[in-house]
């Protein structure tokens, strides 16, 4: 049966839950259904990357402070976005992949406009803000019925909030995320960045403390006290986020200055086009994830479709992708001179990282969005059950 469904995300910006919808809400609109993607961004505003489904972007000029008012001010321009958007469409399914969707949705529901709401909790921030941590929680214990990404996450919000949550998976697509198709691209990509012969680690995600930043920066200063010759170089893309890292900023810049990375050894790039992050996963040598907290961590399927070696931390979310010696290199987390001993490694040993590509190509081969869209159906089919469709 052909679902109408639609799919909520509070950004347009290049993060793991946005890239979950658009990915996602493709391979639902390949499997026969009707799903328009909807996200609130500033006027003029568009996804990172073309959608492949109808897609909506209600415009907010949100206020700089104080930061409760902004999130507040979103929620209300969200709501008021959806409760127009149900005036002309109907939708069987309405799927909220964050709090901020999910709280305007579910104050849609209250007053009657929308009879269930469906929502992935991809993780539980440690937020502090007021409103935040109201919205956070609301928008767990809220709705008519939860999906998680990883069964760890499924059991954490059964223990912390008491909600019973159904699994769905992640994915990601070889088509777009591809290894170099031989050394002449390699060489290319690697000159057009500017990397010339040095040894690249790169990061994928900005600059938060859950991203373990700080030991990043420790990792990586191990790794240029033990190969200097090779002249190691740390690039860092990404960090398009909602939410304020100053703290975590400021502590990456003082530990940067005490260890002596300047810029010819750290680059910030900031967050880039999906191409040039493509680009990247080709030209580099080892993929460094040394997160505290993570949802999933779509970043290290992407480097292993790219055939890029993986060093991360022994998250309990990535345990059957990232095995240890296996699909990739796995340190304990915020232990930054083991993590950094692992990247070590995985510059040294050539018989390591072929080892490491063919386990991560089983891994990839497992970990498709079509198997992810099979997932949301059953969940659907479950919700429908229990409630009728969307009125116009």
């Amino acid at each position: 049966m052909s679902l109408r469904v639609a799919m909520l995300t509070y950004s347009v910006r290049p993060r793991g839950g946005v890239v979950h919808a658009l990915e996602v809400s493709a391979a639902l609109a390949d499997r026969g259904h009707d799903v328009e993607l909807i996200a609130i961004g500033e006027a003029g505003a568009e996804f990172f990357r073309p959608p492949q489904v109808p897609a909506i972007v209600f415009e907010h000029a949100a206020p700089l402070s104080p930061f409760d008012a902004r999130i507040a001010a979103m929620i209300d321009a969200y709501a008021t976005g959806l409760r127009e958007r149900l005036g002309a469409r109907r939708y069987d399914v309405m799927h909220a992949q964050d709090c901020i969707s999910a709280h305007a949705a579910l104050t849609l529901r209250d007053e009657g406009l929308v009879p269930h709401v469906l929502r992935t909790v991809h993780h539980v921030d440690a937020f502090t803000t007021p409103s935040l941590v109201a919205c956070q929680r609301r928008s767990i214990v809220a709705p008519d019925a939860v999906v998680c990404v990883t069964p760890p996450w499924v059991e954490r919000v059964r223990a912390e909030f008491g909600v019973r949550a159904g699994l769905v998976r992640n994915g990601v697509d070889p088509r777009r995320y591809r290894p170099a198709r031989d050394a002449a691209e390699r060489a290319g990509v690697r000159a057009e960045l500017d990397l010339g012969e040095r040894l690249v680690v790169l990061a994928i995600g900005g600059i938060e403390h859950r991203k373990g930043s700080v030991a990043l920066l420790e990792g990586f200063a191990c790794l240029r006290r033990e190969l200097p010759e090779r002249d190691p170089l740390l690039v860092v893309a990404g960090g398009a986020t909602l939410f304020d890292h100053r703290d975590e900023i400021g502590r990456f810049a003082r530990r940067r200055e005490e260890l002596g990375l300047d810029d010819r050894v750290v680059r910030l790039l900031g967050p880039v086009a999906d191409e040039r992050v493509q680009r990247l996963y080709r030209a580099a040598d080892v993929l460094a994830f040394p997160s505290v907290v993570e949802g999933f961590g779509l970043v290290v399927l992407e480097a292993m479709a790219s055939a890029l070696p993986v060093v991360t931390t022994d998250l309990d979310v990535l345990r059957d992708v990232a095995v240890h010696e296996r699909s990739a290199l796995v340190a304990p987390a915020g232990d930054a001179d083991a993590f950094g001993r692992e990247l070590c490694r995985a510059a040294q040993d050539d018989a390591l990282r072929a080892r490491l590509r063919a386990g991560a190509r089983a891994v990839v081969d497992r970990y498709g969005w079509d198997a992810a869209a099979q997932a949301h159906e059953r969940a659907y089919a479950d919700l429908l059950a229990r409630t009728a469709a969307v009125p116009a």
